[in-house]
C-alpha cells in the first residue's frame, strides 16, 4: 500500500524542500520490511528521525514499548501531534534540529535518514549507545560504507564507519518509491555500534589522518602525509602502499608509530 504523500503534503501546505533531504517514503510495504528487519521487542524505545507523515511511526508504535520521533519541520511536527494525540501507544514528538539536540534515550534506531545531513548525523548516532540502526541511506552512500580497502567506493567513511560498528546493507528501494523522487536509489542498512577492533591510542588523532590521507587516496601514503599533513616523512609503515589499499587496522599502526615518534598530536 502506498501513502498519497503528494496530496497530504498539499493539504498541510507543505512543499518539500530538497536541500533539506525531504523525500518521503510512501510505500507501506517498504516500511515494514524496515521494522520488521529491527526485530522490535515490546519491551523497546525506538528513536525515529524525520518521520515526515508518520509512514514508519505507524508500524513502529505498533510494537515498540516507547516510541520517539525528531522533527525539525512546524507543520510536521504539529501534524504528528495531532495524528497521535488519540493513540494509546506512548509516543513523544521532539521538534528540533537532530544534529543540534541531545538526544534521548532509545534502544534502537529506524528512520529514513535526510540524504543531506547522513554523515554528521550517522556519526553522532555511533557516539550513542544503542543496540540497532535501521536506516536509509543513498545507495552510493551505503555502498561506500561496506567497501574493504582497494575497492572503488573505499573511502574514510568506509574506515571511520568500520572502525564503529558492523554495517550490513539489507535491500535496495527504488527513488519512485519516495516522494518527490531523489537522484538516485536508495539502500536501507543495518547499524551495529561496537568498540574498534584495534586500540585506537588518541580518536581526534586517528580521525585527522584518516581524512588527510583520503584527500589523496591514489597517492602512496608517505606523499600523502607530506601533502596533506606537511610531515617530512621518508620510512613510515605502510608508506608505499596506496592510500586506497590501506586497511582501517592498518592505519592505525601508522597513526600509532607517527604518535610514538611525535611526529603527529591532536593539540
Amino acid at each position: 500500500m502506498k501513502m498519497n504523500i503528494k496530496k497530504n503534503l498539499k493539504e498541510l501546505g507543505i512543499r518539500p524542500n530538497r536541500a533539506l533531504g525531504q523525500n518521503f517514503l510512501k510505500d507501506g510495504k517498504t516500511a515494514k520490511r524496515m521494522v520488521s528487519s529491527a526485530d522490535l521487542s515490546p519491551d523497546e524505545t525506538v528513536l525515529e528521525i524525520g518521520p515526515g507523515l508518520g509512514i514508519l511511526t505507524d508500524e513502529i508504535v505498533e510494537q515498540a514499548k516507547k516510541t520517539v520521533v525528531v522533527e525539525k519541520d512546524d507543520k510536521l511536527a504539529e501534524y504528528l501531534r495531532e495524528k497521535y494525540s488519540e493513540e494509546d501507544q506512548d509516543l513523544d514528538i521532539i521538534k528540533g534540529d537532530v544534529l543540534e539536540i541531545e538526544l534521548p534515550y532509545f534502544d534502537k534506531v529506524i528512520s529514513n535518514l535526510p540524504f543531506s545531513i547522513s554523515s554528521p548525523l550517522t556519526f553522532k548516532l555511533l557516539h550513542e549507545e544503542f543496540e540497532i540502526g535501521i536506516l536509509t541511506y543513498q545507495k552510493q552512500y551505503a555502498q561506500r560504507m561496506i567497501a574493504k580497502a582497494g575497492e572503488g567506493p573505499y573511502s574514510r567513511l568506509s574506515v571511520m564507519v568500520s572502525t564503529l560498528a558492523d554495517v550490513e546493507i539489507l535491500f535496495d528501494i527504488s527513488r519512485r518509491n519516495f516522494h518527490p523522487p531523489p537522484d538516485v536509489d536508495g539502500s536501507v542498512v543495518r547499524l551495529k555500534p561496537r568498540e574498534p577492533d584495534f586500540d585506537i591510542i588518541d580518536e581526534e588523532v586517528f580521525a585527522k589522518v584518516v581524512k588527510e590521507l583520503f584527500n589523496y587516496r591514489r597517492k602512496k601514503i608517505k606523499n600523502a602525509l607530506k601533502t596533506g599533513l606537511a610531515l617530512d616523512v621518508d620510512s613510515v609503515p605502510f608508506g608505499e602502499k596506496r592510500v586506497g589499499n590501506i586497511k582501517p587496522e592498518d592505519i592505525n599502526v601508522l597513526v600509532n608509530h607517527l604518535i610514538d615518534e611525535d611526529m603527529i598530536s591532536s593539540k
